[in-house]
């Protein structure tokens, strides 16, 4: 039967209207991390782009081999930032992998591997009992064995993957909680409320504490919701619409109570954040959240947008080092936030800030990419590794905990291990003094 979506179905597929914004010109093309792998038409966005168009025309049908050109895309969004035109290549990728989700059955390996991410990486309580599993594997040289001996080598490449990405694991700071009320140090200046994340909250507590004790020195008042779940952002991004929107609305319920008495919401995870901000746009449809959506999303900010917004109140230490920040796409591309995080960091005496070359090119982390896609990102990692080491740095910082521990990976492959710090681990230090800490070797 004839459509007006052509191959897609009725839900929101992509729009003719952002369809028709895109006029070919090809600006998308070198910063498209899978054209500048495999110099693809059908793997860059225009390319991409025109296959949605035919489908919407029916001129073409939803297919494994349709597909698989949306699933090597990373959602970088670095080609917004490139695009004259302004084409929202977000909403059209966000529109069509839902459709394929609904279209394409995946095979059984890849729909079990799937959902073993999805039933771990959203849920703290799940993430703390495979932290224990995970310092074990550690701290008992089994990983040490594994590694050296070549016992990975007869894993699955999506299992070895998971394995090489790992963080290091502490196990009370996997079972730590944080106060519901963090109160500013001197006259309060703002009330903010922190997001603590999944992975983030598991994994990388540490980041979350430092971001509370900036804050709190910077004259905010931190207030910590604590029935706060996960924020839906990497199902969305992986097309699971409908578990994105439940677990939205859950993450409203948690924070509406605190909305009205805070300032901003405060995300240290560029992933999140870029959800967050988009909640408006997830929950159009629903008329019992649509608006409390986009009241949430309007309060949504990053920690390097709170701090580049107040005046330094805490003195600064120096913090004699060389890092190279790395853009996380989901703050610079996504959100736009570009020029804050290095505002921040230039509040730091001592420290010496270089630019990476290529610096808006995925480093091939984006959610679930490099467990799904394993060699793609790989190939990205060791890219953006040598410009990295090209640098001379010392350190890397990010914004965002799946760089961190992309970047990390790649660069202990290549032989060369530098530290990776989250952007507000090094101010912290410095508000304190500590840059012993920063300077005292690797984690």
């Amino acid at each position: 039967m004839a459509s007006d979506t052509g191959a897609f179905d009725t839900h929101h597929p992509p729009s003719p209207d952002l369809l028709a914004d895109c006029v070919h010109c090809g600006f998308c093309l070198p910063p498209c991390p899978t054209y500048a792998l495999w110099s693809r038409e059908t793997d860059s966005p225009r390319g991409r782009i025109h296959l949605l168009r035919v489908a919407l025309e029916g001129k073409a049908s939803i297919t494994p081999e349709f597909a698989r050109h949306f699933d090597t895309c990373l959602g970088c969004m670095a080609c917004m930032t490139a695009c004259p035109s302004g084409v929202q290549y977000d909403k059209l990728v966000e529109a069509a992998r839902p459709q394929l989700e609904r279209h394409v059955r995946r095979p059984l390996a890849d729909r079990l591997f799937r959902r073993l991410i999805f039933a771990l990486f959203p849920y703290p309580r799940r993430l703390r009992w495979l932290a224990l599993e995970l310092w074990a594997y550690q701290r008992l040289g089994l990983q040490r064995l594994a590694r050296a001996t070549g016992l990975l080598d007869a894993l699955p490449a999506r299992l070895r993957a998971m394995e090489a990405v790992a963080p290091r694991v502490s196990v009370a700071g996997a079972w730590s909680s944080m106060p519901g009320v963090i109160p500013a140090t001197g006259t309060p200046r703002r009330r903010v409320a922190l997001l603590l994340g999944c992975v983030q909250r598991v994994f990388f507590s540490d980041v979350n504490r430092a971001t509370a004790r900036v804050l709190a020195a910077e004259g905010c008042e931190v207030v910590v919701p604590q029935a706060q779940g996960c924020c839906g952002a990497l199902m969305l991004h992986a097309g699971l619409e409908d578990d994105a929107a439940a677990l939205a609305r859950r993450f409203i319920d948690a924070f509406e109570p605190s909305l009205a008495r805070v300032d901003a919401i405060v995300i240290n995870a560029a992933g999140c954040g870029s959800t967050l901000k988009e909640y408006g746009h997830l929950l159009r449809d629903d008329p019992a959240y649509a608006a409390r959506a986009e009241a949430l999303a309007s309060k949504c900010r990053d920690i390097s947008e709170v701090l580049a917004d107040l005046d330094p109140q805490a003195p600064r230490h120096p913090v004699p080092m060389r890092v190279a920040y790395h853009d996380a796409c989901h703050l610079q591309h996504a959100q736009g936030v570009s020029a804050e995080p290095r505002r921040v960091l230039a509040t730091i005496p001592e420290l010496d800030v270089c630019e990476v070359p290529e610096g808006g090119l995925c480093c091939g982390s984006a959610g679930i990419y490099n467990l799904v896609e394993p060699e793609a990102a790989d190939a990205l990692g060791r890219r953006k590794a040598g410009h990295i080491l090209s640098t001379g740095a010392d350190a890397v910082v990010s914004s965002n905990p799946g760089c961190l521990l992309q970047l990390g990976s790649a660069l202990e492959r290549q032989g060369r291990p530098l530290r990776t710090m989250h952007l507000v681990e090094i101010v912290d230090a410095s508000i304190r003094g500590e840059s012993n800490t920063m300077t005292a070797g690797h984690p």
